[in-house]
């Protein structure tokens, strides 16, 4: 009887999996992808008849400079994100197991205020007037304030801020499941601490770098609101493209399309991720 109990909430949880993701992922997205294929239409936003015109545009240069700029300030945030958060989940690692908990608390803290909030924070405190600049004029490295808002600095700096937690928590993850005796051995047979880093933490914990880094990434490209609040109108990543189209051109074919194309570039970074990490287990399993 328990284990008929069992069987049916199993079939009832998964049941509700399945019309979840039908109705709020897939279905949302099929409706993206079809309405890529329709004209623009003025009253009705889209309609007949289908054309190919939407993704022909996508190949224009102004759109390719969007797209690049966005990789290469997505790709820079990235990388501070993880030469900022791997240090920081080491230590995570080393601290006393009881403060661990706390410690991730505080890590999760800022995902209870909204995002968009917590930019118009950054704004004030990287402003002219802002506590940066009041800061640093205070203690004399500067004689006037730095202009930081409306450039790339500011941008970066904001999806920095934003997305540094979802860099740390699968590092913590992949450095924590570290198997240390691997380290003593190694240090018994000589190996410095640079060379233990570089031969068997880094390799180690590489699914947790690659997973930080795709969750960095992915995300950061299309984080409008942190490029309209902190650049202004001279930076502009794939985001605000897709804003822009839907919401003041009204030409949600094209927006759909622009969409589409995210997301293949997405999947491609993730297929990427997929067929190395199975490279370098195979690696691993060989050595």
């Amino acid at each position: 009887m328990m284990k008929m109990t069992t069987n049916k909430f199993q079939k009832v949880t998964v049941g509700i999996i399945f019309a979840w993701l039908i109705f709020f992922v897939f279905a949302p997205n099929f409706l993206v992808f079809i309405v890529s294929f329709l004209s623009k239409d003025a009253s009705n936003f889209y309609a007949l008849p289908f054309t190919f015109e939407n993704y022909t545009r996508l190949f224009e240069p102004l759109y390719g400079t969007v797209v690049w700029n966005s990789l290469y300030m997505s790709g820079i945030a990235t990388i501070l994100c993880l030469l900022i958060g791997y240090p920081f989940a080491f230590i995570m690692t080393k601290i006393n197991e009881k403060y661990r908990p706390f410690l991730l608390f505080l890590l999760v803290l800022p995902f209870w205020t909204n995002s968009l909030i917590r930019i118009y924070g950054m704004k004030v405190f990287l402003g002219v007037k802002g506590i940066l600049n009041n800061f640093l004029l205070s203690i004399g490295i500067i004689n006037e304030p730095i202009r930081i808002l409306n450039t790339e600095v500011a941008v970066i700096i904001g999806l920095v801020y934003l997305l540094l937690p979802f860099m740390i928590l699968p590092l913590y993850s992949s450095i924590e499941k570290l198997d240390l005796r691997l380290l003593e051995a190694a240090k018994d047979l000589g190996a410095n601490t640079v060379q233990r880093f570089i031969k068997i933490i880094i390799p180690l914990t590489m699914p947790g770098i690659v997973s930080g880094c795709l969750l960095v990434l992915l995300p950061a490209m299309g984080m409008f609101y942190v490029a309209d609040l902190l650049g202004g109108a001279k930076v502009l990543l794939v985001g605000n493209v897709i804003k822009s189209e839907f919401l003041i051109s009204r030409n949600w074919p094209f927006g759909s399309a622009i969409s589409i194309g995210l997301t293949i570039l997405m999947a491609l970074l993730i297929f990427v991720y997929y067929k190395a990490n199975k490279l370098l287990n195979k690696k691993v399993e060989l050595e």
